[in-house]
């Protein structure tokens, strides 16, 4: 037997739920190794040796390789899955929202969230709090207009960039996003449920 794919993160972690569910989703076993990232051990040295950013998830697969970056190990893993769609165009547009989600939506929604979640909202992170409201809201506002045209993020089937948005937005009234300003996102959180593996 083989050494198993190993996972390093954080469960409260959005980015590292994709790397979940995409594990799931392609079937692969794996061992999870938990990270106190409040701890400081992203920053420990033999961490920094497997990432040098200091960030989770990472995976180490079976022949030792390392991948970090939520998006891409989610990508690797589901390309070979009905994740992924096999057109050139339509491809492009998953990757298009999954960029979407790490630069317009990620940085304001998921931010929050961990000063509010993981940090308590410390004094000196409160302006930066409020100032990552604007940013969030228009990243659910351009998500409702992509689900005025369609069931899901990027066509009319799950894919990897509804998997990339839904870690974050499904968590989004624990940054102070209330989504019930948002009907057509629940509906769309509803829809994509349902498609994501569970454990066991």
């Amino acid at each position: 037997m083989g050494t198993p794919v190993v996972v390093y993160g954080d469960q409260r972690s959005g980015n590292c739920r994709k790397v979940i569910w995409a594990l799931r989703k392609a079937g692969v076993d794996y061992d999870w190794r938990e990270v106190d990232i409040m701890a400081g051990e992203t920053r420990d040295t033999d961490f920094l040796l497997l990432n040098q950013n200091g960030k989770v998830p990472i995976v180490r697969l079976a022949d030792g390789r390392v991948l970090c970056e939520s998006n891409a190990i989610l990508w690797y893993f589901c390309e070979s899955t009905d994740w992924v769609p096999e057109e050139a165009f339509e491809r492009a547009q998953v990757l298009q929202w999954m960029f979407f989600e790490q630069y317009s939506h990620e940085p304001y929604i998921a931010v929050r969230r961990f000063i509010r979640q993981y940090l308590d909202w410390p004094n000196e992170r409160y302006d930066e709090y409020q100032t990552r409201e604007a940013g969030g809201h228009a990243a659910l506002k351009v998500m409702t207009l992509a689900l005025e045209e369609a069931d899901f993020i990027a066509g009319d089937r799950m894919t990897v960039a509804d998997v990339a948005l839904y870690a974050y937005t499904s968590v989004a009234h624990e940054g102070g996003f209330d989504l019930e300003a948002y009907p057509r996102l629940q509906s769309w959180l509803a829809r994509c449920q349902p498609h994501l593996p569970q454990a066991g």
